[in-house]
């Protein structure tokens, strides 16, 4: 499984990346509202950090408008990603867009219809948003499994981003059900790495290896 962030802060990419695990980054407008800089600026930043896709979403909602948007930030970088609304007219774009070897990231998918269309259309990636589904009283996972097993008949290309990740079991499920690579928050990545009895187990070894005789 591949490992993206999902944010726009600088200095939380650099800390993952520095790791060695990041593969990706994902933005939006909302984290990208939060930081400070211009929109292109702030990507030509993390393209030169993070070699891998780094997502970046267009406002227009009308096909002509996505295109455009698209065709310009395809430009800031080789690995920008343009992120497309699954809507009508994203459908089209990303159509498109496909054929003009852009890669696309469908976002805001809610259903396997909609995944399976924007696999139709060419997308790069589509992003599942199942948090927002378990806010919603419905269970974000199961879409996961439905599109695993879709994109599986029908051998698609296009790659499953499970998105909205709220918590290190989200990521845990995702990598169980086969998707792709999961998108997640600096502080969920973070808490990948922790368990309570790790670090009981390292404060016992560490305690007992001062009573150790030394040279």
């Amino acid at each position: 499984m591949k490992f993206f962030l999902d944010t726009a802060n600088i200095e939380e990419i650099r800390s993952v990346a520095d790791s060695g695990l990041l593969d990706g980054v994902t933005t939006n407008p909302s984290l990208v509202s939060k930081e400070t800089g211009t929109f292109q600026e702030m990507l030509k930043e993390i393209c030169r950090i993070v070699p891998g896709p780094v997502s970046a979403e267009v406002v227009s909602t009308d096909t002509e408008g996505m295109l455009a948007e698209a065709r310009v930030l395809a430009k800031i970088a080789p690995n920008i990603v343009v992120k497309i609304p699954t809507i009508p007219a994203g459908v089209k774009a990303v159509n498109i867009l496909h054929g003009e070897n852009i890669a696309t990231n469908a976002t805001l998918v809610f259903s396997s219809n909609q995944a399976l269309l924007m696999a139709k259309a060419g997308a790069t990636y589509v992003s599942p948003f199942i948090g927002r589904l378990d806010d919603a009283g419905a269970e974000g996972m199961d879409l996961i499994e439905e599109i695993v097993a879709i994109y599986s008949n029908y051998a698609f290309d296009t790659e499953i981003i499970v998105a909205s990740i709220r918590h290190p079991g989200h990521v845990r499920d995702a990598a169980i059900l086969g998707a792709d690579i999961a998108t997640m928050p600096y502080k969920v990545m973070k808490a990948l790495f922790h368990h309570p009895l790790t670090d009981v187990g390292l404060a016992k070894f560490l305690e007992d290896w001062k009573k150790v005789p030394k040279d």
